[in-house]
């Protein structure tokens, strides 16, 4: 147990040590009854531009917890019951089998650490490289366009995250948050990634994370095999059978299905094999870059260049009455880049990335709007799919190929004209890119959607229209465009031994709920199956 004290602020220039005095205040006792103080979140409060705070909440450990709380009466102060991941107690069902887990991302590497701790030993298998060789293929596909379909942003070790900022962020309320991040500690991620409101990794570090985690699966007696595809399941009477990978079939009962959101042959795959799933919303729309310094002007005012405030961010949304839409900020990255992310030839998307520094010129957010499946044509469940694979396509012919992106500067989207020069924001798309309108590759829908959009968030934030702010195509992988269908088991509900997990699952958004999913499906896998 522990006392958890909200709301303690701390100024810009104060040092650590004033945490723990005022600690001590709010509980009324001496430093001596503390035994330990654990941060658990740290945020920067800015409403006050001239007066900016560091906002903590703690966990203070200490003898006679309820004594301390019995003469305080504060409710940003009580008790807190600190929970830790439980030893999962093995089923009664006979795993004949090794545990296989098909990608390699967030949801697939705790899925295998999972399984791997409890002695199951997993399979792995990940249809891209290793960290390394991925990095050197992504690097190459940016400077020359040649694109590597099984290897790329989308695929390899790490996931879709690890070409991007590595948000640690999540609204899932689950113990399992923390443990992941303790997870990703030990691994060589940042300390303070356990406790910042808006913790990130960056992708220079994520890597070497990854690795780590992936050298502690195989020392539990894991395997993980790179460069491996599923290309199909079998099953009889609503059970798994196996599995067919490089054109190898292995048996398997228990299949952890973490594919990422954009594994398109993979969902063609599973309806071909008649696997229940439906087509689900998802948001499509463009990035938009700004210099950093505007964002951080606009958020810190005066104290923007102080050396204990980083480059700031910003989350936008808006809810257009007229057009029944909500057009929001995403994945937003400060001092990062806009990257090629495209998976298939001939199709284009864009992506943002930061390093861990976050220092570079522009701050860049997908600026995107909703769509649903009422907005998709047919009723296959891979309709949404489809439609992103249409306006793909149209952006890479927009763009000229080798996976230009077409650019726009925001004065003259709004205008509807071509845009001829630049301003003092210089767009950091990783392929080159083109000055094209680019409402010749989004629906009419999405495109006045996000001109409103644009008028709003800029009395939000001062400058946000401004002419020179560059917009990039085009950005539709914010989330998976299908939803995989299991029961409260966490199984597929038509094919058992099937466990679809993660955002390509649809079941989560992001790194940290990612992981969690993977987690708790494995939970389900042990409390099912024993291992000898």
């Amino acid at each position: 147990m522990a006392i958890r004290i909200n709301n303690i602020n701390l100024g810009l220039d104060d040092e650590l040590e004033v945490l723990e005095k005022k600690v001590c205040k709010r509980l009324n006792v001496s430093n001596g009854n503390i035994n330990k103080i654990s941060i658990i979140k740290r945020s920067i409060d800015a409403r006050k531009k001239n007066d900016i705070k560091f906002n903590y909440s703690v966990d203070v450990f200490c003898e006679k917890e309820k004594k301390i709380l019995s003469k305080i009466h504060d409710k940003d102060i009580k008790l807190e019951e600190v929970k830790e991941i439980e030893t999962i107690k093995s089923g009664t069902q006979k795993l004949n089998f090794r545990p296989v887990v098909v990608g390699f991302g967030p949801a697939g590497i705790f899925a295998a650490l999972t399984l791997a701790r409890q002695g199951y030993k997993p399979i792995v298998y990940e249809r891209g490289e290793d960290v390394d060789k991925r990095t050197e293929t992504v690097e190459k596909f940016w400077s020359t366009g040649e694109l590597n379909l099984e290897s790329n942003v989308q695929f390899g070790e790490g996931g879709a995250g690890t070409f991007s900022d590595g948000k640690l962020t999540t609204r899932i309320k689950d113990h399992r948050c923390a443990f992941v991040l303790d997870e990703l500690i030990k691994a060589g991620a940042p300390l303070e990634i356990k406790y910042e409101s808006k913790a990130h990794v960056g992708t220079d570090l994520l890597k070497g994370v990854v690795k780590n985690i992936r050298e502690e699966i195989k020392n539990l007696g894991g395997e993980v095999n790179f460069n491996s595809k599923l290309e199909r399941i079998t099953y009889e009477n609503g059970k798994l059978k196996s599995i067919i990978v490089n054109g190898k079939e292995i048996s398997c009962e228990a299949l952890v299905l973490a594919i990422g959101h954009s594994s398109r042959d993979t969902y063609e795959m599973l309806y071909k094999e008649k696997v229940s799933m439906d087509a689900k919303a998802f948001a499509i729309g463009v990035r938009i870059e700004h210099p950093q310094e505007l964002i951080n002007i606009s958020q810190y005012g005066e104290s923007h260049d102080h050396p204990k405030l980083h480059a700031a961010d910003y989350r936008l949304t808006y809810q257009s009455e007229r057009l029944g839409r909500g057009i929001y900020s995403f994945c937003m990255c400060p001092g990062g880049v806009v990257v090629a992310a495209a998976s298939e030839e001939g199709r284009l998307v864009s992506n943002g990335m930061s390093y861990h520094a976050r220092d570079l010129k522009n701050a860049n957010s997908a600026l995107v709007v909703t769509v649903s499946p009422e907005d998709f044509e047919g009723n296959s469940p891979l309709r949404g799919m489809e439609f992103q694979r249409y306006y793909e396509n149209l952006a890479f012919k927009l763009g000229g190929g080798k996976y230009k992106a077409p650019v726009q500067l925001v004065g003259d989207f709004m205008k509807d004209r071509v845009s001829s020069k630049l301003g003092q924001v210089v767009p950091s798309y990783t392929a080159g890119y083109e000055f094209k309108e680019l409402k010749k590759c989004l629906p009419d829908y999405v495109v006045e959607a996000l001109k409103e959009g644009i008028v709003n968030f800029d009395k939000k934030i001062k400058g946000y229209a401004r002419e020179d702010a560059v917009l990039t195509g085009i950005e539709t992988r914010t989330s998976a465009p299908v939803r995989l269908n299991r029961n409260e088991k966490l199984e597929s509900i038509n094919v058992c031994g099937l466990y679809p997990t993660g955002e390509g699952a649809g079941f989560a958004g992001g790194i940290i709920s990612a992981a969690v999913d993977g987690i708790k499906v494995a939970e389900h896998i042990i409390q099912k199956f024993y291992v000898l």
